[in-house]
């Protein structure tokens, strides 16, 4: 009987340990003009501990059992919630002074995904996207409805003011969009092997006549299946939409049978940087590995991977 009951608690470990290693996180906070001579040791520290703040809130709820889904929502959140990227609280200025945020979020189990784009007073866009994909038949909703709806779902409500910071009125002033590709994103896997992917942006700093980049656009910004990988981009938004670039990247692990390294160089070196566009992305596959791509000095990233490791770069290594 004792033999039979430690192989029992042995099974049983296995099983645990097996399923904790399906977990995995990463995040980016953005690709650009990101070069360490011109970022402040102070600015670094803070950027660094705020990536570290987010990555790890997001393991901890994978730890716990919670699903991919939440953990995405929590990480973007705690991104939205700083000056220091270009989404929410820190999003850029567009020519007519006014913050105006885009954000989607897309479930790999049943394809379901939800988007917003062009609202100007919802505290955490991620959190509408969400809301649009689990309570509502549609899938993206923009401006005033998008706005309408987030109160009707009681979402945190905010005068645009409050997306002010000095840092972006200065970049809208002098035109300058150093940090223009500062979008965050998140890519994360469950227990259950459900992968979630979800991107929060601000947009392009001066952006004209309701632009809209990549980051709201299922298959373009974000992307998720369980059969293959789940992606978030962060670039020269309208080059991605071009491409199709986070849907190829699952395409290229369907149908040609690429690892997801492989996948994501291909496209944002080849397809995205031969027509001149630049920026990053960062995926996980069905097995729990992590790709993190980029064809600019640098883009804010972390990650915790399914051996529980945890690494965060800011610049080209």
């Amino acid at each position: 009987m004792k033999k039979y009951l430690c192989l029992l608690i042995i099974i049983l470990f296995s099983c645990n340990n097996h399923d904790e290693n399906k977990i995995a996180i990463v995040i980016h906070g953005g690709a650009g003009i990101i070069l360490k001579e011109n970022i402040s040791k102070s600015k670094e520290d803070s950027i660094i501990n705020k990536l570290d703040e987010a990555i790890s809130k997001g393991w901890e709820l994978l730890k716990k059992g919670e699903s991919s889904e939440i953990a995405v929502i929590e990480t973007i959140k705690i991104l939205e919630d700083s000056p220091l990227f270009n989404a929410g609280k820190g999003s850029v200025f567009n020519s007519e002074g006014k913050v105006e945020n885009d954000a989607s979020i897309m479930r790999g189990n049943d394809l379901n995904a939800g988007a917003s784009s062009g609202t100007s007073n919802v505290k955490n866009p991620i959190t509408l996207a969400a809301n649009i994909m689990n309570h509502s038949e549609h899938v993206f909703l923009s401006g005033k409805g998008a706005e309408n709806f987030a109160k009707n779902r009681n979402l945190e409500i905010v005068n645009n003011e409050y997306f002010h910071t000095k840092f972006r009125y200065n970049q809208l002033l002098n035109k300058k969009g150093d940090d223009k590709y500062g979008t965050v994103g998140c890519v994360a896997i469950d227990v259950n092997g459900n992968i979630v992917a979800g991107t929060s942006t601000g947009g392009m700093t001066n952006k004209k006549w309701g632009r809209i980049g990549d980051s709201p656009i299922i298959g373009a910004g974000t992307y998720a299946n369980n059969n293959t990988c789940g992606i978030s981009s962060t670039g020269s938004g309208e080059y991605f939409i071009r491409t199709v670039a986070a849907y190829q990247v699952s395409s290229l692990l369907e149908n040609h049978n690429y690892d997801l390294k492989k996948a994501m160089y291909k496209v944002i070196h080849e397809k995205i940087g031969r027509i001149g566009g630049d920026g990053g992305m960062i995926g996980i596959d069905k097995n729990s590995n992590i790709s993190m791509e980029f064809n600019t000095p640098g883009m804010y990233r972390a990650y915790v991977n399914k051996y529980g490791e945890k690494e965060i770069f800011l610049y080209e290594e």
